[in-house]
């Protein structure tokens, strides 16, 4: 179609990410987009949009879906043609408004009418949002913002060594605290080096506010020097997105960016800012309020919704809750219904911390890498209660055999999620917290009223017996090989003790990332900070410092392996100016030890580039601890079982950063495993030979 040439939110594809700024909780269209013609119109009235690549043809089952066409110029006045399926509405002429009161009131350090840059009105913008820290690297296209940063003392500025390093900062701040995470960077190559972190926020959940200089709005389009397309770049990888055009625009927008990056389904919103504009004077006028026309929040699930629920759990014999990502802000809810019930909790990679792993109801993580016993009541239950996830396939597998038995419950405030890849018989689409809070009252005013429940004792006690039947390969601190290696899953069921299981444990992607979340318990939410979804390597450091920077008071330990570590390894310099106590753990086998494993079982250990050590074979390469002491952060190594317990001590009780270089033998696998796209039938537990 004409005019289509650069949007994503084309004919040819409209993906959901793009329409949604809640991914679901309301469709958004980027401002910039152009509208679809009158043919686009007749998919809709047949329930026909495309989601990325695959077409989905069933409407969401329920009426709180909504398309924002306020935002597009083209759209306004234009009459909608052809019918409309029942569950769609068209919110354009009377949009519904969300708005959000500060706390207190904001003291200004300008006069009402004074006159300041369009950086300066950014700063203050943050500032008005209650931002006290942001993570930002400067350049010739945001010189000005961190010029204005300077004149604000409420502000702190974290400058990691690389863009990537600061975007994976900003979602570790953001995961571990639950506010929204802000980072800045410069036009062009600034810019395209936080795409990794955007998409894996946008994976995750996470609500970010990304910002990048851009170059002056009349060299746009130009080829100017390090300009680049960041909206479009961007478009199908964010909440949404904006270029300011107007000096004026920036107090809204910036107050819409908060509003949106963390109300409904949170995720990553990114604003572009022209360096003209950033150098412009005006006095601004702050907005109370956001007015975001068509986008509309779900409702809180109805008393009818859940009484459906209060009922499926009454009549089950065979119950599991399934909780991920989604339930983090209702650990309490959660808990409190696994109280009432007793019904127990198998969780997803992202959600763990969300109930108790230590608490006997607790089946720790299922899923590709879960335990078989979790796995083994999700393949027999006949009621799956899925709160807060997205029935990922590292959870399914085989989806035809997910839970095949099954009745399915599954509430996310994501409309989209609904039925995208298992169908529910009970479709909710509602914030977890409010809906769990809810059901819990209906089965307190049941249980006053003695209404009885499906027997589940048989259940509980079969399960019971797979756990006995099924540990983990190494499940005690016994289990110290001959020759006195160090195994990496004895390694942080050592550290777990040591630290008695209260520390912020985040991690890079591998092996060590499944160990830890198998053999590190976690009892409260937002301890656990990883990258589920988009799986980046390179995340744990400086995610670490994020969290460290959020937290200062807690202990903070990246669990890395030495390949994801070196992704983001010049942020040691981070960790030490900026005096962020992170310790490092780097378990160490010198290989990409999760493509091995998959080598290993799969490929006859063939070797396809997964060794990342000296190929001469002199040592231990690269050398972390002198890597380390390079970047003035302490560091030791440790090979042997008997030094490990005294290496933890040194490392945990050293003020400030400290670098922990850990080999262990590469034939270790992590198991249990479900092959990619198997079931629970194809569960491998033998472990490799070694």
């Amino acid at each position: 179609t004409s005019g289509c040439s650069r949007s994503l939110t084309c004919l040819q594809e409209i993906s959901a990410k793009d329409m949604d700024p809640a991914f679901g909780a309301g469709f958004l269209f980027p401002a910039s987009s152009k509208w679809i013609p009158e043919t686009r119109t007749k998919d809709i009235s047949s329930q026909t949009f495309l989601r990325g690549s695959a077409q989905k043809s069933r409407a969401v089952p329920q009426s709180n879906v909504y398309f924002n066409v306020a935002n597009i110029p083209e759209m306004q006045g234009i009459r909608m043609e052809g019918s409309l399926p029942q569950d769609f509405h068209i919110m354009a002429d009377k949009a519904a408004t969300s708005r959000a009161t500060s706390a207190a009131p904001f003291q200004s350090r300008y006069k009402p009418a004074e006159l300041r840059k369009g950086a300066d009105v950014l700063v203050e913008a943050l500032e008005r949002e209650g931002v006290d820290l942001v993570f930002a690297y400067p350049g010739g296209a945001s010189l000005e913002i961190h010029q204005a940063l300077t004149r604000a003392p409420s502000i702190r500025n974290i400058l990691c060594r690389h863009e990537q390093g600061e975007v994976f900062a900003a979602e570790g701040y953001a995961k571990c605290s639950g506010k929204v995470g802000v980072c800045i960077a410069t036009s062009g190559p600034g810019a395209t080096n936080l795409v990794t972190g955007i998409a894996d926020a946008l994976m995750d959940s996470v609500p970010l506010v990304c910002i990048t200089g851009q170059v002056p709005r009349h060299l746009i389009g130009k080829d100017a020097f390090q300009e680049t397309p960041i909206m479009e770049i961007t478009r199908s990888i964010t909440k949404h997105n904006h270029l300011v055009t107007s000096i004026d625009e920036i107090p809204r927008v910036i107050k819409a960016a908060f509003h949106i990056a963390k109300s409904g389904r949170p995720g990553p919103v990114l604003v572009d800012i022209p360096k003209d504009i950033q150098q412009q004077l005006t006095a601004p006028v702050w907005p109370d309020t956001v007015d975001l026309e068509g986008y509309q929040l779900p409702p809180p699930a109805t008393r009818a919704d859940m009484e459906e629920v209060a009922l499926a759990i009454r009549q089950s014999k065979k119950p599991i809750l399934y909780v991920g990502g989604g339930a983090l802000h209702a650990s309490d809810e959660v808990r409190e219904l696994v109280a009432r019930t007793g019904i127990p909790v198998a969780q997803t990679l992202m959600g763990l911390g969300t109930f108790p792993m230590t608490h006997e109801k607790s089946l720790q993580m299922l899923g590709m890498h879960g335990t078989v016993y979790s796995n083994y009541a999700v393949h027999h239950a006949d009621l799956l209660l899925a709160f807060g996830v997205r029935f990922d396939d590292r959870v399914t597998g085989k989806l035809e055999k997910f839970a095949q038995h099954a009745k399915v419950v599954h509430i996310d405030i994501d409309p989209a999620e609904i039925d995208k890849n298992k169908i529910a018989h009970v479709a909710i689409v509602s914030d977890v917290k409010p809906a769990l809070a809810l059901l819990n009252k209906i089965l307190a005013e049941d249980e006053a009223k003695g209404v009885k429940q499906a027997d589940k004792s048989a259940w509980y006690n079969d399960i019971e017996e797979q756990r006995r039947k099924h540990p983990y390969v190494h499940a005690n601190l016994s289990d110290i090989p001959e020759d006195g290696q160090i195994l990496p899953q004895l390694a942080i069921q050592l550290l777990y003790k040591m630290t008695e299981g209260k520390a912020i444990i985040t991690t890079g992607v591998g092996q060590h990332q499944m160990w830890a979340a198998q053999y590190y318990p976690f009892d409260s939410p937002r301890n656990w900070i990883t990258s589920g979804g988009l799986g980046s390597m390179g995340f744990g450091l400086p995610s670490a410092l994020g969290c460290a920077a959020a937290r200062p008071n807690d202990m903070v330990i990246d669990i890395d392996g030495d390949g994801s570590f070196l992704m983001n390894v010049q942020e040691l310099a981070t960790a030490w100016v900026e005096k962020l106590a992170v310790k490092s753990v780097i378990l160490n086998n010198q290989h990409l030890g999760m493509v091995v494993q998959w080598e290993d079982r799969f490929y006859g250990s063939n070797r396809g580039d997964t060794f990342i050590g000296d190929p001469t074979g002199q040592g231990i390469f690269p050398d972390f601890v002198d890597v380390a002491k390079g970047f003035r952060v302490p560091a030791e190594r440790v090979s042997k079982w008997a030094d490990l317990e005294g290496a933890f001590h040194r490392m945990l009780t050293t003020p400030g950063p400290y670098l922990l270089d850990i080999t262990v033998p590469y034939q270790e696998h992590v198991l249990p495993m479900i092959p990619g796209g198997g079931s629970f039938e194809d569960t491998i537990t033998t472990p490799n030979k070694r």
